[in-house]
């Protein structure tokens, strides 16, 4: 699936992932291939990729899933 993290001022990440786990404002969850349509709250936390290969630090945002595209709106982000 092909995902994108953006602040206000930069693209922090585009590329292709096989699951990304979030930091949900009600707690963990994580996206794979095929989910559901979904929009959520983030809190601050680590968006995790591939399992732990790559670690994002987010400030809380936005995250919307539809047809294998994932976009997360975040207010910061650093790797």
């Amino acid at each position: 699936m092909h995902l994108e993290i953006i602040t206000p001022d930069r693209k922090v990440f585009e590329g292709e992932v096989s699951s990304v786990q979030f930091p949900g404002t009600d707690g963990l969850f994580e996206v794979l291939n095929d989910h559901a349509p979904l929009i959520s709250a983030l809190q601050s936390g680590n968006v995790v990729l591939n399992g732990g290969s790559t670690t994002f630090r987010i400030d809380g945002g936005v995250v919307e899933v539809l047809r294998n595209n994932v976009i997360v709106l975040a207010e910061g982000a650093s790797a």
